[in-house]
């Protein structure tokens, strides 16, 4: 029964679309979008490139996370290293190693997908990739210079039970972060071959196709 719960891709009509505001790096589309019932429905919504994040567990089961300001909700959030997927078609893996050097200049030897989501589906289509990554280490080189929020991060190491911790008791609240640490609580709860039986780095990914 579990294998047949599985979310499907559909389209349904758009008779008319237009992009009322053009971002940096999203925007803003309406969609007049025809329903099954035969009527027509305006949908607006966020237009988005896609994301991934990063959950770095050291050899002590200590995730990496980062302390963040910001401003749509007025909060300093504690997050995984995150980033936007800036190349149309890049590989999400290559974008996720970026990620990690740049905002804590780390690396990692061993990569695996850990969850795939949608970070907001009724008002935007933005699609996100968590990797988990361990086998870390310092990366080489100059650190990377950061600007505008992320000059005023915050890094921490922090126990995955502390962290899950936090989310069920309401004191942690970025998606990224939820979504990981739980799937990743999840995946080790299995058992020896929890973690070892997510997918690999490169499996496909259809919200987000992108080249080998």
């Amino acid at each position: 029964m579990g294998n047949d719960i599985v979310d499907t891709p559909e389209s349904w009509e758009v008779i008319a679309s237009r992009t009322p505001f053009q971002g940096a790096k999203t925007a803003v589309k309406s969609d007049q979008v025809r329903m099954p019932d035969r009527s027509v429905v305006r949908r607006d919504y966020q237009a988005h490139p896609g994301s991934v994040c990063v959950l770095a567990l050291d050899e002590q089961q200590r995730v990496l996370i980062l302390k963040q300001f910001r401003h749509p909700v007025r909060h300093r959030l504690w997050e995984l290293p995150a980033g936007l997927l800036d190349v149309p078609g890049e590989n999400p893996l290559s974008a996720a190693e970026r990620e990690l050097y740049e905002e804590a200049h780390v690396k990692a030897e061993d990569w695996r997908v850990l969850a795939d989501f949608f970070s907001s589906p009724g008002g935007s289509d933005e699609a996100v990739r968590i990797f988990l990554a361990r086998d870390l280490s310092e990366a080489e080189g100059e650190r990377y210079e950061v600007s505008e929020e992320e000059a005023d991060m915050e890094i921490a190491r922090v126990p995955l039970a502390d962290l899950v911790a936090g989310v069920l008791a309401g004191r942690l609240g970025n998606p990224g972060l939820v979504t990981g640490v739980l799937a990743l609580s999840a995946a080790l709860a299995a058992g020896p071959g929890g973690v070892e039986s997510l997918r690999p780095a490169s499996a496909p990914w259809p919200a987000r196709p992108y080249e080998a």
